[in-house]
């Protein structure tokens, strides 16, 4: 089902940001030189204010090979919070969107300004005391700009009826 960007972003921005609260990561799907689809985990999408966005493009060697190739993307965004769903389920429908999936084009890949990487940082401090996170997110320097082009939300019958 449509979603109008224009008139619903705000509502997609909270859901991206529910959505990485539960996942920590949205999937990016492209599609390849020899046009086979490809999914990647991001766990570094940010929505701006004006219908585009950016990732940090550290380990996203797929995307990057294949925005060579097409740049059309799908993010697809699913809040797997475990309490949205009990509830939904006792109440037989859902009062936010379960998944959303944005479809856009993959842009420039550019140095990140300091507010990039402050809203990144601000993302990953509960994690900084843990070993990993120094080897995951450490020289998180370049993003790649999207511009977003058209919304869906997720359509689960009765339980989505409302929204």
């Amino acid at each position: 089902m449509k979603i109008n960007l224009e008139e619903n972003w705000q509502k997609i921005r909270r859901h991206f940001s529910k959505s990485f609260g539960a996942n920590m990561h949205v999937s990016i799907a492209s599609v390849n030189e020899e046009n086979q689809p490809t999914v990647t985990p991001i766990g570094s999408l940010f929505l701006n204010d004006d219908l585009t966005g950016f990732y940090f493009e550290k380990f996203a060697t797929k995307l990057n090979v294949n925005s060579k190739v097409n740049k059309n993307i799908c993010v697809l965004a699913v809040n797997s919070s475990k309490l949205l769903w009990f509830k939904s389920l006792f109440k037989m429908n859902f009062s936010e969107y379960p998944a959303i999936k944005l479809y856009g084009e993959l842009g420039v890949k550019r140095e990140a300004t300091k507010k990039e990487s402050r809203v990144f940082q601000r993302r990953i401090r509960q994690t900084k005391m843990l070993k990993g996170s120094k080897y995951l997110w450490q020289d998180m320097s370049l993003v790649r700009e999207i511009k977003f082009t058209k919304g869906e939300k997720i359509n689960l019958g009765k339980m989505t009826k409302e929204l």
